[in-house]
């Protein structure tokens, strides 16, 4: 018997009477038709909010950075992945995973667009503090003028609230096609400034230019001046200036020209209570992801897409540090597929 078969409901259970067949058709239409008029019913001051938006994108010298979790974050990659195919770097980050290390993917130069119907979702409050600290500009993309979120953001792009049509009004429905529908207009516009012609559109998708496909890790990896490093025995206060002035999210540990480890925002955080009282030497991740600068950069891509780092180093067969490959490098130069 299939276990699932034999479970039964609990007595209190209540269970919503199905709809009859012939109904359903009605419920596909009803469906458009509020999904359609909560898009074309979008106020004035939301077209302001997208076209500030779209100015401060414009703008900024770094890859867009779209934040969100649940059906917001599901939203938030394809976002994402609609500005990278219409010439602007975007990559997205996962809310939780900004708590324990994905921080470092938020660069000067960036801006930070995130999604949020309720505007209260506990794990945002990490990132919009890190934004705040580091002056990083936030567009706040949600359903409540009067949210956290609303108010921490720089611009807030408010769009409810609007009513859900699944049955019950409860699951994300209208107000993630909204939220999608804006992040379109979004993408649309940062386009349209960037004069994104077909020959970029062709170029930023699998049958694009080949050159671009062939580029190699020492093409795009950071050298010299460059490079964060520090020595196993800098105390954290030195680590971390060298990892602010360089903003790579990351320093390098290197002794006598080898590469001994590499310091993240994630190690730091894990040894947050002992920090100032030890060296790079003690918290460093002694066995780093390194990649060989003959290597395509597309595929050291994947495998910082696999490994969920933003940064490898590039190092030769006895160790030696040649340099670093950071994943907003790879993004600008449209090297690589990059994860949906």
């Amino acid at each position: 018997m299939n276990q699932f078969a034999a479970t039964k409901l609990p007595p209190d259970h209540a269970t919503a009477a199905a709809v009859p067949a012939p109904q359903v058709a009605d419920i596909v239409r009803s469906v458009f038709r509020a999904e359609a008029e909560a898009i074309s019913n979008l106020s004035d001051d939301t077209t302001r909010a997208c076209a500030r938006a779209i100015d401060v994108i414009h703008g900024s010298k770094g890859p867009l950075i779209v934040a969100g979790i649940g059906k917001s974050g599901h939203i938030g990659r394809k976002i994402a992945s609609t500005f990278r195919s219409l010439g602007k770097p975007a990559i997205f980050l996962h809310a939780a995973e900004a708590s324990h290390g994905d921080l470092g993917l938020v660069q000067r130069g960036s801006v930070v667009l995130v999604l949020s119907n309720s505007g209260e979702t506990t794990e945002l409050s990490d990132l919009l503090h890190y934004c705040e600290a580091h002056t990083i500009p936030v567009i706040a993309l949600t359903g409540r003028k009067d949210c956290t979120l609303a108010r921490a953001g720089d611009i807030a792009i408010v769009y409810g609230p609007v009513k859900e049509v699944c049955r019950n009004g409860l699951a994300p429905t209208t107000s993630t096609t909204v939220s999608l529908a804006i992040g379109d207009a979004l993408a649309v516009g940062v386009s349209a400034l960037l004069g994104t012609a077909p020959e970029d559109f062709r170029r930023y998708h699998p049958g694009g230019k080949l050159g671009t496909r062939l580029m190699r890790v020492r093409d795009l990896m950071r050298t010299g001046g460059q490079l964060p490093i520090v020595h196993p025995d800098a105390p954290m206060s030195e680590v971390v200036v060298t990892m602010s002035e360089k903003s790579l999210g990351v320093a390098v540990v290197v002794e006598k020209g080898k590469v001994f480890g590499i310091v993240t925002d994630g190690d730091m955080r894990r040894n947050a209570a002992r920090l100032w009282e030890v060296t790079a030497r003690d918290i460093a991740t002694v066995t780093p992801v390194t990649v060989d600068e003959d290597q395509l950069a597309s595929d050291a891509v994947d495998l910082m897409s696999q490994q969920i780092i933003t940064t490898c180093l590039v190092a030769d067969l006895e160790g030696g540090l040649k340099g670093l490959l950071h994943i907003h490098d790879c993004l600008g130069a449209g090297t690589a597929n990059l994860p949906e």
